[in-house]
């Protein structure tokens, strides 16, 4: 076996494998609304850019730091994860997604889905593109302790899915969190993709290893590395 092998590959789903087409943003306008946001002016500006920049984190975790006060920052969750619900019936793959998941697990390498939305949101996704047997393991950051951008999910998917090493682990996802998500647990290749919520400054800025157009080129990454 090669010691450069890759064994586990980590990805995120909205706006990596999933495309998102602007549905957390329709529903965080109506968490932010049922939390007392103002519908116009510099507060409801500052919370949409607090949003976009920290895409990818658990959800709770980016109400409490933008609201500051716990019963918000739960009222506003229960109202994101109720809209994103009732849209998740909307979501469609990335292109190639689905092939590209099953070359990887064709080849040896097991796949972990991972979420910054609660497990209940996620099964809607899996749901909606049909996809609760696509991957090894499909995790959601309750499940691991912590979400992005802590390593968490990461090492939770290396533990349940009995990989040996965190250098034979691949992360992808499209946000500076789930960049941080890898760094911090110390996976040799960080890939960010250009399908979702942050540009390709933004994601070597966050410490990416590699940028790539879509899961598709990352699963050409992993493939040409193996025997």
């Amino acid at each position: 076996m090669s010691d450069k092998q890759i064994d586990l590959a980590v990805l995120d789903m909205a706006g990596t494998t999933v495309a998102d087409g602007g549905l957390v943003l329709r529903a965080f306008d109506a968490a932010a609304t049922a939390a007392g946001i103002p519908a116009e002016g510099p507060e409801r500006e500052a919370a949409i850019r607090y949003v976009v920049d920290t895409m990818g984190r658990s959800k709770i975790t980016v109400f409490r730091e933008l609201l500051g006060d716990e019963d918000r920052a739960q009222l506003a969750n229960r109202t994101f994860e109720a809209a994103y619900d009732e849209f998740a019936g909307e979501a469609t793959p990335i292109p190639g997604a689905a092939e590209a998941i099953t070359r990887l697990r064709a080849a040896g390498i097991k796949v972990a889905l991972t979420t910054g939305f609660s497990r209940g949101t996620q099964d809607k996704l899996l749901d909606a593109l049909g996809w609760h047997d696509i991957a090894d393991l499909t995790l959601a950051p309750a499940e691991a302790g912590r979400g992005r951008p802590y390593p968490d999910l990461v090492l939770t998917a290396l533990l349940r899915l009995r990989i040996d090493a965190v250098h034979r682990v691949a992360v992808l996802g499209d946000t500076a969190s789930d960049i941080g998500t890898g760094l911090a647990a110390g996976a040799r290749i960080v890939a960010g993709a250009l399908t979702g919520a942050h540009d390709e400054e933004q994601l070597a800025a966050a410490g990416a290893t590699h940028v790539v157009p879509s899961v598709v080129q990352f699963a050409d990454l992993l493939l040409a590395e193996r025997p």
